[in-house]
């Protein structure tokens, strides 16, 4: 009689969709809470690049404080932000070529190739210290090249990043560049400087 039970229940499979479902469940919650918090990145990207592409617009035309920019970027942010912290930087350069590059070195002298003492350099930004990026804070002035950076740090939505290694804060960032409007005569005043 045992045998006949024991010969029954190896060839009931009645349970086995509850335990294959069991198994493949815990894999399945987490690709799925992923694929939300990949879904609130995207679009917290998205509306980023709209609100750089706004503040960026708002400098170039001319007559807009930057506190103003800065006021309108954080608003449009405000959704994602209210746990988080923004960090927002303008600055502006006399030409594309010259965006987030270093000022360039004129008088080189050993180690060639980077400023050291004995150098001389255009100072681009006009603070009397040589520097890797020769903008200038602010929106600087007509035709000048605008970049307008912003990132900002929220905490996930889901709490899958333990599962996955991520860190518990999620940084978004972007930035665009864009040159001002010709509302005004344009000065360039770069001085060469030795040290």
């Amino acid at each position: 009689m045992t045998r006949l039970v024991l010969k029954r229940l190896r060839r009931d499979a009645g349970g086995a969709t509850i335990v294959e479902f069991a198994i493949i469940l815990p894999a399945l919650c987490v690709l799925l809470l992923a694929i939300f918090e990949l879904g609130y990145r995207s679009y917290a990207s998205s509306v980023l690049q709209g609100a750089l592409h706004e503040a960026a617009r708002m400098a170039t035309v001319g007559g807009i404080s930057q506190a103003q920019i800065n006021d309108r970027v954080l608003a449009r942010l405000s959704n994602f932000t209210r746990q988080g912290t923004v960090s927002i930087t303008t600055t502006s350069y006399y030409d594309f070529a010259g965006v987030a590059m270093p000022e360039r070195i004129t008088s080189d002298t050993t180690p060639i190739g980077t400023y050291n003492a004995g150098d001389c350099y255009e100072d681009a930004n006009n603070n009397s210290s040589y520097d890797l990026d020769r903008g200038r804070s602010g929106t600087g002035g007509a035709d000048d090249i605008v970049r307008y950076q912003v990132s900002f740090s929220v905490p996930r939505i889901v709490p899958i990043y333990q599962f996955l290694g991520w860190s518990q804060t999620e940084t978004i960032s972007g930035n665009t560049v864009l040159r001002n409007q010709p509302f005004a005569g344009r000065s360039n005043s770069t001085v060469v400087r030795c040290s």
